[in-house]
């Protein structure tokens, strides 16, 4: 599985949000609930954009944001630090 992350959300991700891909593998690789979709309307794309939560190596705890395409692997849309709000949405809803 291909992780692909433009060079405009590469950028976002170290300068707004100081996030690396490495973290993101590791958020992949820590995750333990599933994956929920975003079905807001403003967010809406086909395929669906899908999020979790998890932490780092380090235990810095991340909501990743992705859409999975089997032609082209997993497009990261966004990274950033989960908020607590973020966690018990996530916790309440994935396990």
């Amino acid at each position: 599985m291909e992780l692909v992350i433009s060079s405009n959300i590469r950028q976002k991700l170290a300068s707004k949000h100081g996030v690396s891909e490495e973290e993101i593998i590791q958020c992949f690789a820590n995750k333990d609930g599933k994956d929920l979709l975003d079905e807001r309307e403003e967010h809406y794309t086909d395929p669906p954009t899908r999020w979790f939560v998890a932490e780092t190596d380090f235990g810095r705890v991340l909501k990743v944001m992705y859409i999975y395409d089997p032609e082209i692997g997993v497009i990261i849309k966004s990274c950033y630090e989960a908020t607590e709000t973020i966690q018990q949405i996530y916790r309440r809803h994935a396990y």
